[in-house]
């Protein structure tokens, strides 16, 4: 069991029968068992994240983030005559809303887990940024929410000067900010792949749990003050997610390894990708990571 000695963390004494498999089932648990009686608070907290949203939009428009993500470098890479294949979703009312709402319910299953509160709130931060956007799409797993897109196509580089449409370059230099239309097409056929999966699987409810702690628990962060303690959950959620099928699918000993196989697809999907695909689209151009910083903690 993973334990707080040698780390700072508060309420370290207030630790009983919270190891990784007992407060994780116990906030999965928690979280499922309030929604029958929670639609009234429920559609509250969904007002104000559109709120918050709307919000972070009107503040972030003056400002804008530097390319580095693999996906600008994607839309960047192509200089030749071709266009780029790009997607948009075909009914965005109905899927942002359903992401909002997984939104919600992913932040309260995080709130609910004892042995991530106890932690430093810098290193909270840190998973919250890490892990919001993986813990988002496998809660679109979990809640088999699927959606449809429909391809759009971004002019290349010579069709843009030939038809006087200015590029990215120049519309930041003139102080403007163009945000592309659609993402990757590549990126959403990796969200589609990796909901396919898990669909394929027939993921369990327990086993779902275990594969969040193992994506909350993320000790490859730099600069996380107790990442032993956080190495530490993440092996007990593996062990707890492999003793777990070992027991109850006893017939299929490839299991455990689809379900990495999983993992590995979900850990290579961009939080930009999520935000701007989930999104952008009803509310615009948002610092994601403001909005739930403010929806956690109330900031």
């Amino acid at each position: 069991m993973a334990t707080l000695e040698g780390c700072r963390c508060r309420s370290a004494s207030a630790r009983n029968n919270s190891s990784i498999l007992y407060s994780i089932l116990k906030s999965d648990s928690l979280v499922t068992a309030e929604e029958p009686q929670q639609h009234q608070q429920q559609h509250s907290q969904h007002q104000t994240l559109q709120h918050l949203l709307l919000k972070g939009s009107s503040s972030s428009s003056s400002s804008s983030s530097g390319p580095g993500s693999l996906q600008e470098l994607r839309q960047q890479a192509c200089s030749c005559g071709s266009t780029r294949r790009r997607g948009v979703l075909r009914s965005p009312q109905v899927t942002c809303k359903a992401a909002s709402a997984v939104l919600v319910k992913t932040l309260r299953f995080v709130k609910n887990v004892p042995c991530f509160r106890e932690l430093p709130e810098d290193d909270q931060l840190m998973l919250i940024r890490s892990g919001w956007a993986p813990l988002l799409v496998l809660g679109l797993a979990q809640d088999r929410v699927d959606f449809e897109t429909t391809e759009t196509v971004e002019p290349s580089m010579l069709q843009r000067i030939l038809t006087g449409v200015p590029d990215r370059q120049s519309e930041i230099l003139a102080g403007q900010t163009r945000v592309a239309v659609g993402v990757s097409v590549v990126d959403i056929e990796a969200i589609k792949a990796f909901l396919k999966k898990c669909w394929s699987v027939d993921i369990s409810t327990k086993e779902y749990a275990y594969l969040k702690g193992a994506v909350l628990f993320n000790p490859d962060l730099e600069g996380l003050r107790c990442l032993h303690y956080i190495q530490a959950l993440r092996r007990e959620a593996h062990q707890a997610l492999n003793e777990h099928v070992r027991m109850i699918h006893r017939d299929d000993s490839m299991r455990f390894a689809k379900l990495l196989i999983a993992l590995s697809m979900l850990r290579a999907i961009s939080p930009l990708v999520v935000a701007q695909l989930f999104f952008r689209p009803v509310i615009g151009a948002v610092n994601i990571e403001e909005v739930l910083m403010e929806m956690f903690y109330g900031k």
